[in-house]
């Protein structure tokens, strides 16, 4: 009996041994990989002279916080073109300040890096923003036709509707802190043009478990990323981490009854025949309804990829871009009533804007351009190089390499333009702009990845400009001025606050 249960222990043994040095031999060559990749990548770096790094912070004690844009600005002017940023110990990425390194790499299409975009998947899936490769394409290309002009046309009235929301709170004020209201109104627009879904958000707090998952998951977002270092290993044991999965699971269930309940509706064709005569085809619509040439369209999983990136990229960045252009135009009074005096001449005794008011916009146009210059709403995007890439000064990184484009600092890059720190639209008129390189500004990315929402979010700052301005004055509160912060979009620490006067 003993024997006869030896031999079957016996073959069971030699299988777990095998399993245990094959599994050995697999960690060791990956390490070995990673070793060989890791030299590469820093013979590289030495052709980049940079601020010394700490052996285990690495540059997280000096670039953080508050300080962090003005010094990588600082450090831009010592280190020209580029320099190397150490995330801890093992690490590195090479930020870059110039629009000549930033249109290599933006003209390449590499795919984003995990650090700091996998904080996201869990949230936003594997959509637009985090894909890479031919599914990005494919995905690029079926979301195209949501965002053509027919498209947003009609989101124009819309967005003046969440507006007129806000400035109506406005009324009952004589101050304001511009970024939760511009959120909320931001969070409201893109409700109704993409989802045609209205809430009470701007005036009924907690309204909607929705809306307060997508606050609470970009606030717990935006904490994880400012304190990232080694601790982030033990971030799935915290307190954060379980927050996060309860607010993504809140905004999941959410998202999946919207698409399930839009797809009945869709696959019925009297019920599509009257939602097409009560209102325009949105965002959603669009995503169900639009097939690759094979006929095939997205999943189930891609769609609320799709809308949860949509969601996350389509209000806080747009919000940031209108809380910095009214902070900007307060700053600049004259900049502002030349922008409120060409507004009302295109749109007379109206108190509405409609889509053939934007395209006269001219002036303000050029107001917003340079506030989105000083301000960019995101100060920084990141690549991880899927080949070797050669710079135009001849320095190069391996593929494996990952890249931090800089877009603050490149907007503010004293060879590029001159006094940048001074609110001058004029730079942005058809003639300065002739003579600008072509990746100097960069607001929405530039290449194969920029910004598919860019028409929208510019349509809507301009809505917002023009209503604002032609109800009130603003002013700078001079006793609590902002304080510029880096999260996923560049915000205020301390708020941005505002005075208001009511014009009668």
């Amino acid at each position: 009996m003993v024997s006869l249960l030896d031999n079957i222990a016996r073959p069971s043994a030699i299988i777990l041994q095998l399993s245990v040095v094959l599994g050995v031999i697999f960690v060791l060559l990956k390490v070995v990989k990673f070793y060989q990749q890791r030299k590469k990548i820093l013979k590289a770096l030495e052709a980049f002279p940079g601020p010394p790094a700490h052996w285990l912070y690495g540059h997280n004690h000096l670039i953080t916080g508050d300080k962090m844009l003005s010094l990588v600005v600082s450090l831009g002017e010592q280190y020209p073109y580029a320099f190397p940023r150490w995330f801890g110990p093992v690490l590195p990425s090479l930020v870059i300040h110039h629009p000549e390194y930033a249109k290599t790499i933006l003209g390449r299409g590499d795919p984003k890096p995990p650090v700091p975009y996998h904080f996201l998947v869990p949230w936003i899936g594997k959509g637009l923003l985090v894909l890479g490769g031919t599914k990005w394409f494919q995905h690029r290309k079926l979301l195209t036709p949501a965002f053509h002009y027919d498209v947003l046309k009609s989101y124009v009235s819309l967005m003046s509707e969440s507006v007129k929301v806000m400035l109506d709170k406005w009324e009952k004020k004589k101050s304001v802190e511009l970024f939760e209201d511009v959120s909320l109104m931001a969070l409201d627009s893109i409700m109704k043009c993409a989802f045609s879904y209205n809430t009470n958000c701007q005036t009924q707090s907690n309204s909607d478990t929705y809306i307060k998952a997508v606050f609470d998951l970009g606030s717990l977002i935006n904490k994880r990323i400012q304190n990232f270092s080694y601790h982030d290993a033990f971030y799935d044991l915290s307190r954060s981490s379980r927050e996060f999965q309860d607010a993504c699971r809140r905004a999941h269930a959410h998202t999946d009854k919207v698409i399930q309940e839009r797809k009945i509706l869709l696959s019925n064709d009297k019920e599509l025949d009257k939602i097409l005569k009560k209102r325009h085809l949105d965002f959603l619509d669009i995503l169900l309804c639009t097939k690759d040439e094979n006929g095939v369209g997205l999943s189930d999983e891609d769609l609320r990829a799709e809308v949860d990136t949509f969601m996350f990229e389509g209000h806080d960045t747009t919000a940031s871009g209108i809380s910095w252009l009214l902070y900007s135009m307060a700053l600049h009074p004259e900049h502002q009533a030349r922008c409120r005096e060409e507004i009302r001449g295109i749109v007379g005794k109206r108190d509405t804007i409609e889509w053939e008011d934007l395209g006269k916009m001219t002036y303000s146009t050029m107001c917003i351009k340079e506030s989105l210059r000083l301000f960019p709403p995101v100060p920084a995007v990141s690549r991880r190089l899927s080949k070797p890439v050669t710079f135009s000064d001849g320095r190069s990184l391996p593929e494996g390499s990952q890249v931090s484009l800089n877009i603050f600092g490149i907007h503010r890059n004293r060879d590029v333009w001159e006094d940048p720190e001074v609110f001058d639209p004029l730079r942005f008129s058809p003639e300065n702009s002739a003579h600008r390189h072509s990746h100097a500004f960069l607001p929405f990315s530039a290449g194969p990845r920029n910004c598919i929402g860019q028409q929208f979010a510019m349509n809507e700052i301009k809505v917002a400009l023009a209503l604002t301005l032609l109800r009130f004055e603003l002013f700078p509160n001079a006793s609590k001025p902002p304080t510029l912060t880096q999260q996923l979009i560049l915000k205020s620490s301390s708020g941005i606050h505002l005075h208001l006067k009511k014009i009668h």
